[in-house]
């Protein structure tokens, strides 16, 4: 974070491609966790009910207090770990304060209620099926924003300061310059 906070980002290319494929490492973690949920459940209620309550005619049991636990002990480490990573660069950049914290809150709020949305319907009652979809997508949307604004600032840093050409002999004469 220090190589945001001090500028670097300006004078370390390779610090800067470094950064930027692991923003599209996270692009990738968050395909994948879409194609996840989608891959469990739609965006209807029922589709939600029946993952985490079990249908008959899909013949699927309910999602088991054990089970859950330990998908939320990951998530939670998981996700905050993403979100704590992707606040920071975010907060590196030169987006306004009250952007920064609006996107910062919006996706912890949304991370915490996605993971909260799936006990809720469990445990709680069935209507929080849509409270669930809704967190889910807010939750894409925020993580999607954050890597825009990220990967924005940096090419906008990699473009405003890429060094001038100049011309070898000038080099060298100022290399010279510099030992007398």
């Amino acid at each position: 974070m220090r190589y945001f906070v001090t500028g670097e980002q300006h004078r370390k290319s390779l610090l800067n491609a470094l950064v930027l494929m692991f923003l599209g490492y996270i692009a990738l973690l968050w395909l994948s966790n879409g194609l996840m949920y989608f891959h469990h459940m739609d965006l209807t209620a029922k589709s939600v009910t029946d993952y985490y309550l079990g249908s008959e005619e899909q013949f699927t049991q309910p999602r088991s207090y054990q089970g859950m636990l330990e998908v939320s002990h990951f998530h939670l480490f998981a996700m905050g770990m993403l979100v704590v990573t992707l606040t920071h660069l975010m907060l590196m950049t030169d987006f306004s304060v009250r952007l920064k914290i609006w996107l910062s809150s919006l996706t912890y709020l949304s991370a915490i209620a996605d993971e909260a949305g799936g006990w809720l319907v469990r445990f709680a009652h069935p209507l929080f099926a849509y409270f669930k979809i809704g967190a889910f997508l807010l939750l894409e949307f925020s993580l999607a924003a954050l890597l825009i604004a990220v990967i924005t600032a940096l090419i906008r840093a990699r473009k405003t300061l890429e060094p001038k050409p100049h011309h070898p002999r000038i080099a060298i004469h100022k290399k010279i310059k510099r030992h007398d």
